[in-house]
């Protein structure tokens, strides 16, 4: 059975998903970002069938969140290398190692984020860039951005809410007319 494809939604999470919502890849990730580069390391790392394997590292490859390094001409062999791109999903996989460990491990922690010079653990929050508070609620709220659809605005229009001004946001006006064009297709 065919999956539904994300990849033409206009919300960020569903165009996320699209990229990493595959346990594999989410896995395959965390191991990246931990330093496991070889097709042998991924392998053993987590008991994957070679088949998924290399079907999961060729979609994270197509999404530009790894790229092949040929390390080897005979036999062909690649390393699997995180880009930028890559390596702005270790937010994501703390977020969830947090909220795993809060939620789903009655037995404690398996694994802690630290101090790399102390070694003391941490407890990671989501704090607003510009202001360095905590994100929470009800101190901010989603809304619409530049590039919304009306389903989408309508999806966040609320009364009870200030009027969101998208002209600080840093990526205000990014791809609008690309957008576009894709809506009017």
């Amino acid at each position: 059975m065919q999956r539904k494809s994300f990849g033409r939604m206009t919300c960020p999470i569903a165009r996320s998903l699209e990229r990493v919502g595959e346990w594999w890849s989410i896995l395959i990730l965390r191991d990246a970002l931990h330093g496991l580069t070889r097709f042998d390391q991924f392998h053993k790392s987590l008991g994957i069938a070679p088949n998924m394997l290399t079907r999961r590292l060729n979609a994270l490859v197509d999404a530009g969140l790894l790229q092949r390094r040929r390390y080897s001409e005979r036999p062909p062999r690649d390393d699997y290398v995180l880009t930028a791109r890559g390596r702005d999903f270790r937010p994501v996989l703390v977020a969830l190692l947090a909220w795993g460990n809060k939620h789903f491990a009655p037995e404690g922690p398996s694994v802690l984020l630290v101090d790399a010079k102390t070694g003391a653990a941490i407890d990671p929050i989501l704090v607003d860039r510009a202001s360095g508070r905590p994100i929470t609620e009800p101190e901010y709220a989603l809304a619409p951005g530049p590039a919304a659809s009306e389903g989408v605005r309508r999806r966040y229009a609320s009364s009870d809410r200030a009027p969101v001004s998208t002209a600080r946001h840093p990526l205000a006006g990014r791809e609008k007319g690309r957008t576009r064009k894709r809506r009017a297709r």
